[in-house]
């Protein structure tokens, strides 16, 4: 990636300047920045679309200001300044545009101007090098996808909202044929690319990366009828698709493009959001990164959108937690990863369901609990956040009146660890039979077991288990781990040895989970 940022640099230098050997040209530093309006035209109607009214409507969710466009005789008051803005949000009343020092000083004095923001750089693509095709049959198998599949949901009915960076060859994957050839891709829309003619996102490759979009819709809803080899649970929805990233470059793929994106998705009646994409460390400007500290779910713009989504609109927005956990100098989950509302997704290894390496943990000073919950990937968060997102079809085909946060709860309680989520993979693996379960109100099977210990040492019994090497984590409270580890039952027997720090402990059994609390 740092290649890739030095062939940019180059590029532009040779545009501003014509030859590396040439005096550098004397042009006005330009930075891009939200412009923030005063008030909205009260004679205008919300950009809602009759789905989407009924939505709210179902969900007894108001339509207020943040429904209605932003002010026409602002943005035309902005260009007879020879202000060209490149996005608008209604959400929060704004245009984003590039500006001069001059031009910056002179729009924040306009009268129906609120605030000038400066955008920061930092997104990056929460995926580390993936293979053509994702091989997600396991986490199918993790998930429990032949409960799904005995109760008849594929995922049928439900619109899905994929926020990436591009989706091309989406209509000749094998895996992702019969949802092109039922026209289940509805609507694709360019939030890199706004002027001249429509760009053909399946089509036409910019970087790299432009398969990105294409893998994670596989891990939604890939089936190969051919093979029969399913790698998506929401194999049946329909989708719509933004393209919000303009590659792996090592600078922000345009904050403002993802935000209208999702704006987009909620006027049409889009409720279910898969985005994996995350904000964190950029390289263009170090000054102006994203710190750790600042994942704390309101610094970021793109996290008080997803918070929006959640609370006003009423959608389920499901995100990658990052790939930064073997990041010493980062280790914590990415932005809007860290937005209370959302579902994060970490990722865990195949055997024992733990932390995968490289899945980015929960910071501290959350007050909430993050990542939500977590499931087998090789690929990265990038493809366990969409496995979760055609998890979240089939519960919504079963019961499409179910509010987003009652979904979101399901998830959460039907995943192997709850009630008993820690920072390094949240309430653990969703099951399909636990989600049906409480989809029908009835009570799950008790596998929890609260054990308290006094001392140093404790035996904890596993001979019921038939899983007899169990994941563990080691934690200083009832939700931060200081380690996870895998231990061995000799005889049916567990030896804990109390750490230095340790308040609790987790033994994870996959089929149970046992909590023991230091006295």
């Amino acid at each position: 990636m740092r290649y890739l940022s030095s062939l940019v640099l180059v590029k532009l230098l040779l545009a501003a300047s014509g030859s590396l050997l040439a005096q550098p040209l004397a042009l006005p530093s330009v930075a891009k920045y939200w412009i923030y309006l005063a008030d909205k035209d009260p004679l205008v109607a919300p950009s809602l679309s009759p789905q989407a009214l009924a939505n709210r409507q179902a969900r007894h969710l108001p339509v207020d200001e943040t429904d209605k466009p932003v002010s026409a005789a602002y943005i035309a008051q902005l260009r007879a300044l020879g202000i060209a803005p490149t996005g608008q949000s209604r959400w929060f009343n704004a245009v984003s545009a590039p500006l001069t020092a001059a031009q910056r000083q002179q729009v924040a004095r306009l009268p129906f101007v609120r605030d000038v923001q400066a955008l920061n750089p930092g997104l990056i693509i929460t995926s580390i090098p993936h293979a053509s095709a994702p091989k997600l049959a396991a986490v199918m198998t993790q998930m429990q996808a032949d409960s799904f599949a005995a109760a008849g949901l594929t995922g049928r009915f439900v619109q899905i909202g994929v926020i990436d960076a591009g989706f091309f060859g989406a209509d000749s994957m094998s895996w992702l044929k019969p949802i092109a050839q039922r026209g289940g891709f509805r609507q694709i829309r360019d939030f890199v690319n706004r002027a001249g003619t429509h760009n053909d996102l399946i089509h036409t490759r910019e970087t790299r990366s432009d398969d990105h979009g294409t893998e994670v819709l596989g891990a939604i809803g890939g089936y190969d009828p051919v093979g029969g080899l399913q790698l998506g649970l929401g194999y049946d929805a329909s989708f719509y698709l933004a393209r919000t990233d303009a590659g792996n470059r090592e600078f922000r793929g345009e904050e403002d493009n993802w935000v209208q994106a999702i704006e987009w998705m909620d006027s049409l009646g889009v409720r279910l959001i898969n985005t994996s994409l995350g904000y964190a460390k950029g390289f263009t400007n170090p000054r102006e990164n994203y710190a750790p500290a600042q994942m704390d779910g309101h610094t970021s713009l793109i996290s008080r959108a997803a918070q929006m989504a959640v609370d006003k609109k009423g959608m389920l927005v499901i995100v990658s937690a990052g790939n930064e956990g073997d990041d010493h100098t980062w280790r914590v989950i990415s932005t809007p990863a860290d937005a209370e509302g959302v579902l994060a997704v970490g990722a865990t290894n195949n055997r024992l369901w733990n932390r995968i390496g490289y899945s980015s943990i929960g910071p501290e000073a959350l007050p909430y609990l993050k990542p939500n919950i977590s499931c087998f990937s090789l690929y990265g968060t990038s493809l366990a956040a969409p496995a979760i997102t055609g998890f979240a079809a089939c519960l919504m085909q079963a019961n499409p009146k179910l509010t987003n946060k009652q979904l979101r709860d399901i998830i959460q309680q039907s995943a192997h660890l709850y009630p008993y989520g820690n920072n390094y993979v949240g309430y653990g693996v969703p099951q399909a039979s636990r989600a049906l379960l409480l989809l029908r109100g009835q009570p799950l099977p008790n596998t929890t077991r609260l054990v308290k210990a006094t001392g140093k040492q404790i035996d904890v019994d596993l001979s019921a288990s038939v899983e007899q090497t169990v994941s563990v984590f080691r934690k200083k409270s009832a939700r931060h781990v200081l380690r996870q580890e895998a231990l061995r039952a000799n005889k049916g027997k567990l030896v804990l040895r109390r750490l230095t720090g340790e308040t609790h402990t987790t033994v994870d059994m996959k089929d149970a989970v046992i909590e023991v609390v230091w006295e």
